[in-house]
């Protein structure tokens, strides 16, 4: 028996490598795609990185990016904040175009470019903006450069074949992120909240080592990767198979994973801040047409590295021992124990790919146009949409996860057709509601997993 039991665990940590080999190589597949057409710094970062790093100024950031009509970053642009017609703040935008002000109090504020230090040829459309400011939130502000396109193809197929894509790639961010949610609910019927501060804290890693640390995008990705899959471990051998064993119920865990969820976003808070920044590299990149589409290289690397890594995880749970035993404490616990299963060290395998998965959505994600910035509260606004997909897809099973992200993902993005910007996640909790009346199962999942 302890021959078996070491052999159970010899094949585990084997597949566990094996996982994490595809999830860093889908990442490397994004950096090979990436190399040649990123705008910003790809190498050892100089004074524009140094500028970013966390500043102790008193006030609240304002912030935006300065990008001419064929998208390359305006550096060196100086930005003046004006109140009551005073100026109360002044900032220069880096090599990346990212420029941030800070105001002393919230309230009603004019931002102006010095058109002065502009590049020659820059023609500018709107350099004045109006907006209120407040304190505890995203304060972005706008400029818009150059001659709006000529034969841009703005017909009702082009548009609608736009945010389809858009729909796709946002559902795979939401999908790669989700599935760790799915299986570890699956396995261990926990309903765990705290898995958006996940998708945050693979986002913040990532800036850190990135933009503090100096290193590139992609490593800097490889270990927010890794971090996650060691939190995740952490997470199960000191919280909740400690709990388990106590004989604690799935409502006290629930409520301990909300607490847990507080707990490391006010965390995130106190050591990252409420300001939004972004990474050093792939911050500015034109926008290439593909037919009646239109995608960024990052945003068309992060599909490839989405769909890569998905299916990597697909055959990991069809093809590998450790993933029939997944499946197989997934539908029976207590048969899976009886028939020689180590129940916890398939537990554990699953606690540390959802961790890695995670992380690597929140990299996703904070890359995307859909965010571009990372936030302390970004995990915990994609929770909600996790969920959705998941219970639309059917809890407990990792393909009902990635169905049911994708539906949401799409109909977020195509509820723009008729919704205000500010309400695009109403389209995806609605088709959550009417599954839910419906078929509460969810699309792919069974009654019994349920009831």
């Amino acid at each position: 028996m302890v021959r078996r039991s070491r052999a159970r665990g010899a094949a585990a940590s084997r597949w566990l490598i094996g996982l994490l080999v595809v999830l860093l190589g889908g990442t490397a597949l994004a950096g090979t795609a990436l190399s040649g057409t990123a705008l910003a710094g790809t190498g050892s970062p100089g004074p524009a990185a140094t500028a970013v790093a966390p500043a102790q100024e008193q006030g609240i950031r304002v912030s935006g990016t300065l990008r001419n009509q064929s998208g390359q970053p305006l550096p060196d642009v100086t930005i003046v904040a004006l109140r009551d017609g005073a100026p109360v703040g002044e900032g220069t935008s880096q090599a990346n175009g990212r420029w941030q002000i800070s105001v002393p109090a919230a309230g009603s504020y004019t931002f102006r470019l010095d058109e002065a230090t502009l590049p020659p040829g820059t023609q500018v459309l709107q350099g004045e903006v109006t907006r209120e400011v407040a304190d505890g939130s995203l304060n972005t502000v706008v400029f818009r450069f150059g001659e709006e396109q000529e034969g841009l193809d703005t017909s009702p197929v082009a548009l609608f074949l736009r945010l389809l894509v858009d729909g796709i790639r946002f559902g795979l961010v939401i999908g790669i992120s989700a599935v760790g949610l799915s299986l570890i609910f699956g396995t261990t019927g926990l309903t765990n909240f705290a898995h958006g501060e996940m998708v945050t804290i693979g986002a913040v890693v990532a800036w850190y080592v990135n933009v503090a640390g100096g290193v590139q995008l992609i490593p800097a990705t490889i270990i927010a990767i890794v971090i996650g899959a060691l939190l995740g471990a952490a997470n199960e051998l000191g919280i909740w198979r400690r709990l388990r064993r106590r004989g604690a119920g799935l409502i006290a865990q629930l409520v301990v994973s909300i607490g847990l969820s507080i707990a490391l976003r006010y965390l995130v808070l106190i050591v990252f801040g409420g300001r939004s920044e972004s990474f050093t590299d792939y911050t500015a990149q034109t926008v290439r047409d593909y037919g009646p589409i239109a995608l960024t290289d990052k945003d068309l690397s992060a599909i490839v590295v989405a769909v890569v890594v998905l299916i990597g995880v697909a055959l990991l749970l069809q093809k590998t021992r450790i993933g029939k035993a997944m499946r197989a404490v997934a539908d029976n616990r207590d048969l899976a124990a009886a028939s020689g299963i180590d129940v916890d060290r398939v537990v554990l395998f699953v606690w540390m790919l959802g961790g890695a998965l995670a992380t690597l959505g929140g990299v996703l994600f904070a890359l995307s146009e859909l965010s571009s910035t990372v936030q302390y509260e970004m995990g915990f606004r994609l929770l909600l949409l996790m969920f959705a997909g998941v219970i639309l897809g059917g809890l407990g099973t990792a393909y009902g996860a990635l169905l049911g992200c994708l539906i949401v993902g799409i109909l977020v993005q195509l509820s723009t057709l008729v919704l205000p910007l500010d309400l695009k996640y109403l389209g995806g909790l609605a088709v959550l509601i009417v599954i839910l009346v419906f078929r509460p199962q969810g699309l792919l999942g069974s009654r019994a997993r349920i009831g």
